[in-house]
């Protein structure tokens, strides 16, 4: 069993009272979505692909693949994410989600490389485009599905403030993207006969991907060093004690913030005034944690209890007084 820290006041396993709405089947049951329509969207785009024999709709083939792969590792991400903190990981496993999203970002930029590839070979050697009709119509079903679903999933993402399924829908968003690029270059090879337009999308279409790929591995990169919450979401723990206004609290320093996951850790001291009980002090810390926890969703706060000396002074993170 966990020991607290002393003069420490810390939540214990259960989740604080600011806590977002839990409900641990619900990013799931979004990431089994993701899952089920990427899968029909392939058999429909290798299906056009193959009848039509665009490089451009194969190259929407092999994103969607990649977002298929995405997919599962979101779900079984979100799945273990939301398994308790045990003996082995104190803190919990939040940060599976943010690892999660940099493989996700990994494997987006390892599929646009083989698209990149296959289209300077088939700037190359260029071939005529078949079954026109029938391309476009199976990528603009493939635009109209990744909109909907993307859409779906960035709403999930925000109410749970999961970054597993943020990039999922990010990937989705991007697919509908390429996919209305390809779906008007299959219009415009109609209409002029070029052989060159359909490769020239897909190169367009992959250096999309790339930029989508570099922008979530980064972000997921920043969570996984640790790097500090925004001034805003720090600017809210001096809100929260100046706020409170308990005339025993002379200040806060030290303050310390991360992400894990949809989890905040902050710890920080507290600084009491002269001729405060312990008793007191660590009553007000409860309620400081409540309040701090109160203002940002999944907040997990630390308060290191610590009396107001001449070599202790307030710092800069003084509350006043």
């Amino acid at each position: 069993m966990r020991r607290g820290l002393a003069g420490a006041v810390h939540p214990a396993a259960h989740p604080p009272p600011g806590d977002l709405p839990h409900d641990p089947g619900r990013k799931e049951r979004a990431a089994r979505v993701s899952i089920a329509s990427n899968t029909a969207l392939i058999v429909l785009k290798l299906v056009a692909g193959a009848a039509t024999g665009s490089i451009a709709i194969v190259t929407e083939a092999v994103h969607s693949s990649i977002d298929l792969l995405a997919s599962i590792v979101a779900y079984f991400s979100v799945r273990k994410a939301d398994e308790p903190a045990d003996e082995s990981h104190m803190y919990g496993h939040e940060k599976v989600e943010n690892l999660a999203s940099a493989l996700e970002g990994v494997l987006i930029l390892l599929g646009a490389g083989i698209i990149i590839y296959e289209s300077v070979r088939r700037l190359n050697h260029p071939r005529e485009i078949e079954s026109l009709g029938f391309g476009i119509v199976a990528v603009a079903v493939s635009t109209v599905v990744n909109l909907a679903v993307s859409t779906y999933i960035s709403r999930q993402a925000r109410s749970t403030d999961s970054p597993a399924l943020e990039s999922d829908a990010a990937h989705l968003r991007t697919d509908a993207l390429t996919s209305a690029g390809v779906l008007l270059a299959l219009v415009l090879v109609s209409s002029t006969g070029s052989r060159y337009l359909d490769p020239i999308t897909a190169l367009v279409v992959a250096t999309i991907i790339v930029w989508s790929g570099i922008r979530i591995v980064s972000r997921s990169s920043r969570v996984l060093v640790d790097e500090a919450l925004p001034e805003e979401e720090l600017a809210l723990v001096g809100d929260a004690i100046r706020d409170y206004g308990a005339p025993e609290v002379a200040g806060y320093h030290k303050l310390r913030a991360r992400r894990a996951g949809s989890r905040r850790h902050i710890d920080l001291h507290v600084q009491f005034r002269p001729g405060t009980t312990l008793e007191r002090a660590h009553h007000l810390s409860h309620q400081l944690q409540h309040e701090i926890e109160r203002r940002i969703h999944g907040a997990d706060v630390l308060i290191h209890i610590e009396p107001k000396g001449p070599r202790t002074g307030a710092g800069s993170g003084a509350s006043g007084g």
